[in-house]
């Protein structure tokens, strides 16, 4: 039995659907039960949000008695913040769980995860020095809400990691960059690559429609260059996906938005596109929109920044900001069908459940008898 932990965002993402899929995984591929223990930001209030932050957690006995209920051997765990903490963690230890933490994001020393600030990349803060993102306000919020984070990435981020027996990341660059902002790793870590579901049997990009982009609406995720990509070289895009830069990046016209999708009808669209695009303006650890793209046989374009220089082919990868070589090539991979083979040979090669499920074996595997708190 498998315990996941995660502490929903207010807008659900990717990481929500990495938890789903490593459940799905762990019940199909390993053979074991698995079951989900989550907590909902859009259920608590700023108060217990800070308090969790500074407390290190809220409630830990919530999971130890999760771990002796469900007899879970293993305890992986994903977002932690704000409530859960290195508290959770240790609890789970405690009722006799190994424990696996999932780093998808910079969370453990960034604020807002995503080490971009002000519309640029930022990699200021540093280990325990988490100040700039007070000074600079990055959440955007109260100056309090800053504090609160800052304060409490700053006292419990080695508590987290040490209440981990195994800590893995979705990329090799994410490691690197995490060794860089000076987490306290402690030699745990190691990569696992995110699972895809399903692979198309070919691609379908010569009878594609339109090009896809899909996503949170944020302005790091530089929806706004496909905008303009798409403009220059007369190409139909289709925006999935909400968030809040919708209203700024609608009265640009130039895109049929969609608003928030599910997942089958995202894989309709994939179905129907002719290539997809990934623009990030920062260092995306990984996003899943580029390696469902290529599961899905569409040629993927993408800012070559992050993960995606690891997993997207050279022939999509294109200088992060940088809108006329973004057109360029949106043009050259319009329709490819070759190219979209491509992608899929490349994402059947990183992601098939096969070699996911092998990875996260060894992963539960490696974990340490735990240390009795």
């Amino acid at each position: 039995m498998i315990l996941l932990l995660h502490h929903r965002y207010r807008h659900t993402g990717g990481e929500e659907r990495a938890v789903a899929d490593l459940q799905w995984l762990i019940r199909e591929h390993l053979h074991e039960e698995a079951e989900i223990l989550e907590r909902d930001s859009g259920a608590i209030g700023a108060k217990d949000a800070a308090l969790g932050l500074l407390r290190g957690g809220l409630n830990p006995a919530e999971v130890g008695d999760a771990v002796r209920r469900t007899g879970a051997r293993v305890v992986h765990a994903h977002n932690v913040n704000p409530t859960f903490g290195h508290r959770a963690l240790r609890a789970a230890r405690q009722a006799g769980a190994r424990v696996v933490l999932h780093l998808h994001n910079y969370r453990l020393v960034c604020a807002v995860a995503t080490c971009f600030t002000h519309g640029e990349d930022c990699t200021r803060c540093h280990a325990r020095n988490t100040l700039p993102g007070v000074r600079l306000n990055c959440r955007g919020g109260s100056r309090a809400e800053s504090a609160a984070y800052a304060a409490g990435l700053a006292l419990h981020q080695k508590h987290l990691t040490d209440a981990a027996d195994a800590i893995v990341v979705p990329s090799a660059f994410a490691l690197r960059r995490l060794e860089e902002l000076g987490a306290p790793l402690q030699g745990k870590a190691r990569v696992l690559p995110s699972v895809q579901r399903a692979f198309a049997a070919r691609s379908g990009a010569a009878e594609g429609e339109f090009v896809l982009a899909a996503g949170r609406l944020t302005p790091e995720k530089g929806f706004a260059d496909v905008i303009s990509a798409c403009r220059a070289v007369n190409l139909p895009l289709v925006i999935a996906g909400d968030g809040p830069q919708r209203a700024e990046l609608e009265a640009r016209g130039g895109a049929t938005f969609l608003g928030q999708v599910s997942p089958e009808q995202l894989l309709q669209l994939r179905r129907r596109a002719a290539v997809a695009v990934v623009p990030s303006r920062y260092a995306e650890i990984l996003p899943l929109a580029a390696l469902e793209a290529m599961a899905a046989g569409l040629p993927t374009v993408a800012a070559a920044s992050g993960g995606l220089t690891e997993a997207v082919p050279d022939e999509g990868l294109y200088p992060p900001g940088d809108t006329d070589a973004l057109a360029e090539r949106l043009r050259a991979l319009w329709q490819n069908a070759a190219a979209g083979e491509r992608a899929l040979q490349a994402a059947r090669a990183r992601t098939a459940p096969e070699f996911v499920a092998e990875q996260l074996r060894a992963v539960y595997g490696a974990t340490s008898v735990p240390e009795r708190y």
